[in-house]
This record gives C-alpha cells, sequence and structure tokens, in this order.
C-alpha cells in the first residue's frame, strides 16, 4: 500500500447565498395558469398547434359576423339567433375544441411524467387541478363569449333596442360561463384517465357526442308520442341538454328540445343542481386522479 500523502485541493466555486424573492405557490399556481390557457390556443408553441384552435375560434365568430351584417343591412328589428341559442347550435365546434384542448392540457404531463416536475416546485395537487381546471374553463369561454360581444356590438351598431340586447347578451354570457365550467370539468376529467392524447381526444367526442346524439333521438320518441313530460326529463343526461334546461328555466331562452318541451322552473332547479354537481363531482375526481400521481 501506497504511504505518499494524498494531493488535495479545495476549490472556491463561488457560492452564493439567493437573498431575491421567493414568489411561492401563488405565482407558481398563476404561472400555471397562465400557461395553460395560452397552451390550449396554441400560443408559445409551436406554429401547427396554433392551426386549429385558432381556426376553431374563427369557425366560432364567422357566423356571429354574419348576422351582425344582415341584420345592419336589412335593418333587421332582431338578431336572427338568440344570444342563448348561439352555443347550443354551434355546439359540435366547442364539443371539438374541447376534444382537441383538455387532452392537451393533462394528458401530455402524465404521458411524460412531467407531474412530479410539477408538485417538487412549491406546488400542491390542489394548486395544479384549479390552474388546469381554471384554464381551460377560461378557454372555453373566450371561445364561446367571443361571437356573443360581436353579436351585442353588431346589434348596438344596427340600433336595436339598448335594454333588450343588454339583457339577452347578459344571459347569454350566464349560460355560456355554466356550459364553460360543466364541459372543461368533464373533458378534463375524461383526458386525465389516460395517457394519450389520441385516445382522450377520441373519448371526449364519443362522451360528448354520444351522449347529445341519444338524448336527442330518446326525445325526439317521445315527443312524437305526445309525451312532453319524459322529453324535459330526459334532457338531465346529455351536458349540452343540461345547459339548453338551465337557461331555460331560469334565462328566458327558447328551448331546444323537441316540440320546445323544456323544463318548467321546478324541473329546472334540478337541471341547475346536476349542473353543479356535475361540475364539483368533475373537480374531486381531477383531485383523486391527481393523488394517484406518484412523485
Amino acid at each position: 500500500m501506497s504511504t505518499e500523502p494524498l494531493n488535495t485541493q479545495i476549490h472556491n466555486i463561488g457560492y452564493r447565498h439567493y437573498d431575491g424573492p421567493r414568489l411561492g405557490r401563488a405565482y407558481a399556481r398563476r404561472s400555471l395558469f397562465s400557461q395553460s390557457l395560452r397552451g390550449a390556443y396554441g400560443l408559445g408553441r409551436s406554429a401547427k398547434s396554433k392551426v386549429l384552435p385558432m381556426l376553431l375560434f374563427v369557425v366560432m365568430c364567422v357566423p356571429a359576423l354574419i348576422m351582425v351584417a344582415v341584420a345592419v343591412a336589412t335593418k333587421a328589428k332582431d338578431l336572427p339567433l338568440d344570444y342563448t341559442r348561439y352555443a347550443i347550435v354551434l355546439q359540435a365546434v366547442i364539443g371539438l375544441y374541447v376534444a382537441s384542448q383538455a387532452p392537451q392540457a393533462v394528458s401530455r404531463d402524465l404521458r411524460f411524467k412531467s407531474v412530479p416536475l410539477y408538485f417538487s416546485r412549491p406546488i400542491e395537487r390542489v394548486d395544479y387541478v384549479v390552474a388546469k381546471f381554471a384554464a381551460m374553463t377560461c378557454a372555453l369561454f373566450v371561445l364561446t363569449a367571443a361571437p356573443l360581444i360581436v353579436l351585442y356590438v353588431g346589434a348596438l351598431l344596427a340600433k336595436l333596442d339598448f335594454t333588450e340586447q343588454t339583457k339577452g347578451f347578459a344571459q347569454g354570457l350566464v349560460s355560456v360561463a355554466l356550459l364553460s365550467l360543466l364541459l372543461a370539468g368533464i373533458g378534463l376529467v375524461v383526458s386525465a384517465v389516460t395517457p394519450r392524447r389520441g385516445f382522450g381526444i377520441a373519448a371526449v367526442i364519443a362522451v360528448l357526442t354520444i351522449s347529445y346524439g341519444a338524448v336527442s333521438t330518446v326525445q325526439a320518441i317521445a315527443d312524437a308520442q305526445d309525451n312532453s313530460g319524459a322529453v324535459s326529463w330526459l334532457g338531465l343526461f346529455s351536458p349540452i341538454t343540461l345547459i339548453d334546461g338551465v337557461q331555460t328555466a331560469f334565462l328566458g331562452a327558447t328551448s331546444a328540445f323537441p316540440g320546445a318541451h323544456g323544463p318548467s322552473t321546478g324541473q329546472g332547479v334540478v337541471y341547475l343542481l346536476v349542473v353543479l354537481g356535475l361540475i364539483a363531482g368533475s373537480y374531486g375526481l381531477l383531485m383523486r386522479r391527481y393523488r394517484k400521481v406518484g412523485l
């Protein structure tokens, strides 16, 4: 064994204690929300990622622009479509947006196992879930509220009744806010089940499309058999018909149900409770899902 002394050296690497601001959980939560909201429209991502969300946004707004142009040109006394009906008519576009962006918000983090990296920062599971839920809700609200703003501004330019248009616009905003919360929750819960974005897209489309198609078909059959009571109750089994029922009962909307057999005020209370229950349930399921994501 060698008895020569070891040649050791101590290097000064210039370590300095950090004295800057420590922004904490609130900053991390706001940053995650901002990043997720921007990502829902492809901002900060590749040009390819911007195409679909921006295209869907344009598709949502173009019919509103056409309606405004027609109202102004013909000096109409009212808009061709009520504010509360706009999102119902364009539900296919909204559903496609949810299907494309909800998996992008959560599936990628699960697939590439980046969720534990979020939790290694001063951020907890509740912060992650709240930020993602809020970002998806806001993205949907932007998508659904923008055409209503176009309709409202156009109605004022066409010199339609200010009070009536303002009331209708406010009712439309309440309706799409509820729709945004509901679809954001459902879309995120379905997407968080699988780390595969393609499977998430297909699952969200299936949930929204099949439920609406099945409910509408059975409602049409019930209406053909003069069973108007069944028509109104069947609307409880689809997200879109749930919102239709709430706005029919409380927001003065005309029901899109077959035969216009929308729910009464009493039934509307049940509709509203189901909507709020689904929103709260979606949040609870997301919290449970992310408790199982290992650190």
